[in-house]
Parts: C-alpha cells; sequence; structure tokens
C-alpha cells in the first residue's frame, strides 16, 4: 500500500498530489509513482505486478518455518548460511550457492538465536535503514519493563530486545514474557515462528501476509489472561511522523477493542479514554512533532545507543551524546534512569535527568534535550541551548553566524510566519 503525498510547485504556487511507497523514499527499491487522478494503462499494471512478483521472498514464512526445523536437526558441520543472499542453506542447496560466501562453522542453536546478529544490517537510509540497540540499551528497557510489570512485549522494528525477551524468558522460566516482533524485515522469518514474527510495514499498519498474521497480532493484543501489554517502536528516524503516530493511535485503539476493561490498574488515559502503554524510540528535535501526534507522551533523558552507528553511541560530552530518547505514555518517575550512568531525580519535575540537565527556576522545569547545560533567555521566555544567543531582528534565539531574515514558512514561502501557523497548510 501506499500514501498519498503533496508537492508544492514553486513556480505555479500550486500543490499537486501523488501516491508513492510509504515505506521507501529511495526510487531505486520503490519505483512506485502516481498522480492522484492518473489513469494507469493496463500494461502498466501488468508491469507492476511483474515488478511486485520479483521482490517478494523466495519462501512463505510457513515454508521458512519448515525450513528451520530441519536445519537445526542437521549435524553442526552440516549447517551453512549464505553471507550473500542471506539465508540458511539446506544440504541440497550447496551447490547451487558454491561461488557464494558463506559461513559454515559454529552456526549453533545460541547463534540462531541472535539472527540481528547473524544478518547483515540493511544500511539504505531512504528505506530500511537497520541500527541495533547496543545491549546496554536493550538491557535497561527489558529491565524497566520488567519491573512495571509488564508481560508482554510488541516489537515494532525492535529485533535486538525481541531476542533478548525471548533469551531471558528461556534462561529463566519462573519470569515468562511473550513477545512479538513486527518488522519490515521478511528476512526474520527464517528464525521465528508465525506465532512470534509478522513481515509488517509500520508506516500504514499493513501485514504481508495478509488475515493469517492480523490474527497472530489481534490475539497477541488481547489480554484475557490479564497480562499487561507493552508496545516498544523504534522506527526508521526518516519517516514521517505523522504516518507513525497514526499506526501507534491505530494499535492503541486496536488494544483498547481487544481487552478487558478496568483489567489492571494504574491505566493510561486520555480524556477519559484508556491508552495502551507505549515506548517510541526517536531523536528529541522530533519532540514537538512527536506530542503533536500523541499528546499523552513525554521525553525522558535517557539516551538511547546503537551498536551500529558512528554517532548514536554512549558518549561522555557534548556533541558524542546520542540524540535518540524513549518518548512514552507511562509515568517519567515510574521509569528508573541507572544512576551509574550520570542520572538523578528531579523531586521538582518528578522525573530522572541526565547529569547536567540543570532545573530553572523560571521555567520551572529540566529544560535541556541534548544532554548539556541549557540557558535561560528573558527575551524568549524559555531556555534554549548555550551557544545560541537572541538576536533583535529575528526576535528569537539563533546561532551567532546566522543571516537575518531567511527564514520563514516553508509551505506558502510568507517569511512572516512559520509552518506551525500557516492558514494554508490544512488547504488541499
Amino acid at each position: 500500500p501506499t500514501v498519498l503525498f503533496q508537492v508544492k510547485c514553486s513556480e505555479e504556487k500550486s500543490r499537486k498530489r501523488f501516491y508513492a511507497c510509504s515505506a521507501c523514499r529511495d526510487r531505486k527499491d520503490c519505483s512506485f509513482f502516481q498522480w492522484e487522478n492518473e489513469k494507469v494503462s493496463e500494461e502498466r499494471l501488468r508491469v507492476r505486478e511483474e515488478q511486485n512478483r520479483l521482490k517478494q521472498p523466495a519462501f512463505s514464512h510457513s515454508e521458512y518455518c519448515t525450513r528451520f526445523r530441519e536445519f537445526v536437526s542437521l549435524p553442526l558441520d552440516e549447517r551453512r548460511f549464505c553471507v550473500d543472499c542471506q539465508l540458511l542453506l539446506l544440504p541440497a542447496e550447496w551447490s547451487a550457492h558454491a561461488s557464494h560466501q558463506s559461513l559454515s562453522d559454529d552456526v549453533t542453536v545460541a547463534r540462531l538465536r541472535r539472527p540481528s546478529l547473524l544478518l547483515r544490517a540493511l544500511e539504505n537510509k531512504k528505506s530500511n535503514a537497520q541500527y541495533l540497540f547496543a545491549d546496554r540499551s536493550c538491557h535497561f528497557l527489558l529491565d524497566v519493563l520488567c519491573g512495571l510489570g509488564f508481560k508482554k512485549v510488541l516489537c515494532i522494528g525492535t529485533p535486538r530486545l525481541h531476542e533478548l525477551i525471548k533469551i531471558r524468558s528461556t534462561e529463566d522460566k519462573t519470569n515468562t514474557m511473550k513477545s512479538l516482533l513486527l518488522d519490515i524485515d521478511f528476512r526474520y522469518s527464517q528464525f521465528y515462528t508465525q506465532q512470534e514474527f509478522c513481515h509488517y510495514n509500520m508506516f500504514n499498519h499493513h501485514f504481508f501476509d495478509g488475515k493469517e498474521a492480523v490474527d497472530v497480532f489481534l490475539d497477541f493484543l488481547s489480554d484475557e489472561d490479564g497480562t499487561k501489554a507493552v508496545m516498544v517502536a523504534d522506527p526508521p528516524f526518516g519517516g514521517l511522523v505523522k504516518l507513525l503516530g497514526h499506526t501507534f493511535s491505530k494499535i492503541s485503539e486496536t488494544w483498547r477493542r481487544h481487552r478487558r476493561a478496568g483489567a489492571y490498574s494504574g491505566e493510561i488515559q486520555e480524556r477519559g479514554v484508556s491508552q495502551m502503554p507505549m515506548v517510541w524510540i526517536f531523536p528529541y528535535f522530533f519532540e514537538a512533532r512527536i506530542l503533536e501526534c500523541l499528546p499523552t507522551f513525554s521525553m525522558l533523558d535517557y539516551q538511547v545507543d546503537y551498536d551500529n552507528h558512528p554517532l548514536y553511541k554512549l558518549g561522555t560530552t557534548g556533541r558524542k551524546q546520542s540524540p535518540v530518547r524513549l518518548f512514552t505514555n507511562l509515568c517519567p518517575k515510574d521509569i528508573i534512569l541507572p544512576k551509574d550512568e550520570g542520572y538523578r531525580f528531579c523531586g521538582v519535575c518528578e522525573r530522572y535527568v541526565s547529569a547536567e540537565n540543570r532545573h530553572c527556576a523560571v521555567c520551572n522545569a529540566c529544560t535541556s534535550k541534548n544532554g548539556r547545560p541549557w540557558k535561560h533567555c528573558a527575551e524568549c521566555g524559555k531556555c534554549v541551548k548555550p551557544s545560541w544567543r537572541h538576536c533583535s531582528s529575528c526576535e528569537r534565539c539563533v546561532l551567532p553566524d546566522h543571516h537575518c531574515g531567511q527564514t520563514g514558512c516553508y509551505n506558502c514561502g510568507d517569511p512572516t510566519h512559520k509552518h506551525k501557523a500557516c492558514p494554508l497548510k490544512h488547504k488541499k
């Protein structure tokens, strides 16, 4: 399924709408493009169907499951993984992959429980770039969820968390937790059953395996056994916030329909309506957009770091710190951030904050977003980054080397207001 986009034509001072892929921003990955009222020929439809067929996985999910059972029954010296095709190989397939790079030693059951370490991370930033939680962040998240009493975790784009949940549940039978992974990377179908993984597009809430996968999702959200469920999502940072917010709202609405009223205490509510507990992992500079979509959310100071990202890793000072944060509708004071990493509790704000996030008496809040101390600007009436200076011409705080008058509304081009206040932004 596609999404309807709108583009502004500066020369014509008009807007045109078109359909394009909801998941890929790179036309090399998905070339679909169609103007809103465009008539499509039969030949073009036929070409599209053929392109879709060629991009389908080599096997169905049930076939992958059958192959996996056969694979783990093989002796260790007969287990091979094709690095080029990213595929677990059966002995009959060795000759067809003879010229490919393969991993043929030590493909143990323990390694198969960590497929994110076996699979090559996807790297296209315009479609499906995969940045995987570092162990520090993954263990912290799971410890918090366990401490809050959750027994089910809906993992959206978080394969590392899904792996850790399954490993811990295997090691500790007395404290089991269920997990369902929803991810656009179909390669995980090789390692998980249909009850553990669904091939899924979070930008339009689409299940690629149809009703069968939807039923798995609905069954997971139901709480007939009284267990508490929580959603944890780690979307691509280039994705449209509005699409993600719409998807997560739909999931919350579905959860509300498939649960027993008053199943457990401490429910999250918005305007008297119960909300599914959620954690959305995203950079702090998207805070305003996220809160616009999901007003019950708040941003925590915890810095999420990733194994395979050059910048989003645990640092000590300044710009070395990861900008990725937790956005959640859970009560901030209930999420205890690790003291050994410098986090402390602010009694006024009633939440844990980073070591250098100082409480501003004027704003009556710990205002820093990036982990560095911020300063209060009396003219703006709010705290800003320490590197910013107040510009009387622009009437706001900006970087010292900025050029006055170069900001305005990107929607209509008017320099007197921002897009947020644009009177034309909702007109089509």
